[in-house]
């Protein structure tokens, strides 16, 4: 029996097929097509809406806008692939009518657009809005590690610095005394010349003073450390306990469709103070309209807890537990008791702790210390409660009459907390597991926040793909240019 046979490529036909056959009526990149081609990127601010009169013809931001959100849905992010694909990938050739910008121009095009991305994500929400795909009634709030395009080589503190200077320090007196003894040629065995050691200790004289340099504007600056290729990022820990050059990204995810509503690009290592600034973005972005935040002990704060009650938002948050210095569990923080009528903590062994000091930062009361070192002394679970020779002390925040309401809000709503993971790890997991997008390609805050929009733009934009389907997508696209028209 013969093999199906393909066509023969040197065959001349006189009515060539049209590449418009080869894209399915459900192609998503019809999808992006219709899209982009709606889109005003003057009003956004993208570069090159107004093509000069003179001079050689640029590419249209949106044919340029076209291949990057293509890119991102298919787990290509770098301008070289990019590149490559325009040249043989069916899909794109048609999204580009056959355009092939090169690697250098596609790149220019985020680097010079870093705010408009920004807000083409911004549109692209808003039409998820207009669509009804946000409930605004239950949103969660969390912040991911990506990794920055800086390595922990270049990455260095105040402490680093110093352990590297006392390293060369000791080179460089290692091969003084070398050259002092004269002992190079003495010896049998090869060793450096005179010439090499001379150009070895003037090597690390150069070292030695670039490193101080770090160290003296880390100082000016009052910073922790100093990113040498990626001056913005910062050396996070993620939850796997590894230790890398990173930049922490907040989202706020909708639960009703785990669409992505906001999101902020950090510097700062841990999500505390973000709970509030989030929520009030969001409220601000759904109108005004109050809602509920679910979000994990990282953003367990009074200050922000209060912020958002004060404006309507109500806050379901895991509180902190707080272990004692021994790790035994039954003497935790959380163990001891408050009688508020007649303000003492009372221990697990039945003892009373009593307010013996106010805590204050900056002039203003800050806590209560609780304690009774005479009853530690002979008590018998001493040495399971603390590793402090006088005893035990409980430390009350001046604002845990508030922080216990919002523990007992979230324990009566624990099922809506536990939508917390699943509603906010979607996108996470998404985008850094399936699309392999867990590191950043670009440098500075502000390009990493432009590439971010991209990835997340492209994750809500494959969200309402598959809620919709393409074909209702589509259909809702025209509707929408034709009220725009109107």
């Amino acid at each position: 029996m013969a093999y199906i046979k393909g066509e023969d490529r040197y065959q001349i036909t006189m009515f060539p097929e049209s590449i418009d056959e080869y894209i399915s009526e459900d192609n998503p990149v019809r999808l992006i097509e219709a899209y982009i081609e709606g889109l005003d990127l003057e009003s956004f601010g993208f570069i090159g809406t107004n093509p000069s009169a003179i001079g050689h013809p640029s590419y249209d931001p949106k044919d340029k806008l076209k291949l990057y959100l293509y890119g991102y849905l298919n787990r290509i992010r770098s301008s070289r692939r990019l590149e490559g694909e325009a040249a043989r990938n069916i899909e794109v050739i048609w999204l580009l009518k056959k355009l092939k910008p090169d690697f250098k121009t596609i790149a220019d095009f985020r680097k010079d657009n870093k705010k408009a991305l920004k807000a083409v994500f911004r549109d692209f929400s808003k039409l998820c809005d207009e669509w009804g795909l946000f409930g605004k009634e239950l949103v969660a709030i969390d912040g991911s590690k990506f990794k920055a395009c800086n390595s922990k080589k270049n990455n260095y503190s105040i402490k680093k610095l110093d352990r590297h200077l006392k390293y060369i320090d000791e080179k460089i007196d290692k091969y003084m005394k070398e050259l002092d003894e004269k002992d190079i040629a003495e010896s049998s065995d090869r060793k450096p010349s005179l010439k090499e050691i001379n150009e070895r200790i003037e090597e690390l004289k150069n070292r030695k003073l670039k490193y101080e340099d770090y160290k003296k504007e880390l100082e000016e600056k009052g910073e922790s450390e100093i990113s040498t290729t990626d001056p913005d990022a910062r050396l996070m820990s993620n939850n796997s306990n590894n230790v890398d050059v990173s930049y922490n990204v907040q989202t706020t995810v909708d639960e009703k469709h785990k669409l992505i509503a906001d999101f902020k690009v950090t510097q700062n290592p841990n999500d505390l103070g973000e709970l509030d600034n989030m929520a009030l973005r969001a409220k601000k972005l759904f109108g005004g309209k109050e809602f509920e935040v679910v979000a994990d002990k990282g953003y367990y704060k009074a200050e922000d807890l209060k912020k958002c009650v004060d404006k309507g938002i109500i806050p379901y948050v895991a509180k902190q537990t707080y272990s004692n210095g021994t790790g035994d569990i039954d003497f935790y923080a959380d163990k001891f008791k408050y009688d508020k009528e007649r303000n003492i903590y009372i221990c697990p062994a039945g003892k009373e702790l009593y307010n013996r000091k106010t805590r204050k930062s900056k002039g203003k009361v800050t806590g209560f210390d609780y304690n009774n070192y005479e009853a530690c002394k002979d008590c018998k679970y001493k040495t399971r409660c603390t590793t402090s020779k006088k005893g035990r002390s409980i430390t009350r925040h001046v604002d845990q009459d508030f922080l216990d309401t919002i523990n007992i809000q979230t324990e009566q709503n624990i099922e809506k907390y536990r939508l917390r993971q699943a509603t906010v790890e979607h996108p996470f997991g998404t985008i850094k597991r399936g699309w392999g997008a867990y590191y950043f390609l670009t440098k500075r805050k502000v390009s990493v926040t432009a590439e971010t929009a991209l990835a997340f733009l492209a994750y809500n934009f494959k969200r309402v793909m598959n809620i919709f389907g393409v074909k209702e997508m589509l259909r809702r696209l025209e509707e929408r240019k034709k009220l725009a028209l109107v």
